[in-house]
């Protein structure tokens, strides 16, 4: 066993099962759009509101009347036009592209060009989440949340942009775990919960981390294990 996969290991002890997005690609796009500006709690709510109106699908969606979606769409929070707007959008390109769920099976470089033509999915994170939960692509979606995480535990370095450093972090990543998109998504959602629950931006809660035993910056900190 890998030193991540150990890491891993602890935080799946430490949170418990965690739920992955939708599996289906036109969900997970409705679960993308969702998430923007949301919280889990509020996205999960307006999702099961929309899986509970028989509306997950490109057709389905683009024929339900607005009045209909549109308390639906809101339990996700604020934005409600740009949301919908997002939605009805995707639901048309879609429709209008059959086999734009294949695509997404295809090579990577054409695969994320497929993906990111829908809204909100242009840049790395979303087209990335996409390819890993809905494409059963091995690759590793790099947000704010799981950069964090990754660079702190010594994985990765920080480069001038981001697209450098999530690069940097997905070579060191992938140098210790097995090459399968199971692995990949299991290392993706504790990371990245783990930049959103533990360890913060501004004040990381090192000294209930899991992790603090085997973390470099938990130690420049001066926080010991406290488990």
């Amino acid at each position: 066993m890998s030193r991540l996969e150990r890491l891993l290991a602890g935080l799946k002890t430490f949170y418990g099962r965690l739920p992955g997005p939708p599996r289906d690609a036109f969900a997970f796009f409705v679960w993308e759009v969702l998430s923007n500006h949301s919280t889990p709690r509020k996205r999960d709510a307006a999702f099961n509101q929309l899986k509970r109106l028989r509306v997950l699908t490109p057709d389905s969606m683009w024929r339900a009347p607005v009045a209909r979606l549109e308390p639906a769409v809101a339990a996700a929070g604020p934005y409600l036009e740009h949301r919908m707007q997002r939605l009805r959008t995707g639901a048309q390109i879609f429709r209008r592209s059959p086999d734009l769920s294949a695509r997404t099976r295809s090579a990577v470089p054409s695969a994320l060009k497929a993906i990111k033509r829908l809204p909100q999915m242009g840049g790395d994170g979303g087209a990335y989440r996409m390819l890993l939960f809905a494409a059963d692509h091995a690759v590793l979606p790099v947000d704010a949340r799981l950069s964090r995480t990754a660079l702190r535990l010594g994985y990765g370095e920080a480069g001038g942009t981001f697209t450098r450093t999530a690069r940097s972090i997905r070579q060191a990543v992938g140098a210790e775990l097995v090459a399968e998109p199971d692995v990949y998504r299991g290392a993706y959602l504790y990371l990245s919960h783990h930049g959103g629950m533990t360890c913060t931006e501004a004040d990381p809660h090192c000294a209930v981390c899991p992790l603090s035993a085997d973390c470099p910056h938990a130690r420049l900190a001066g926080v010991t294990d406290l488990s």
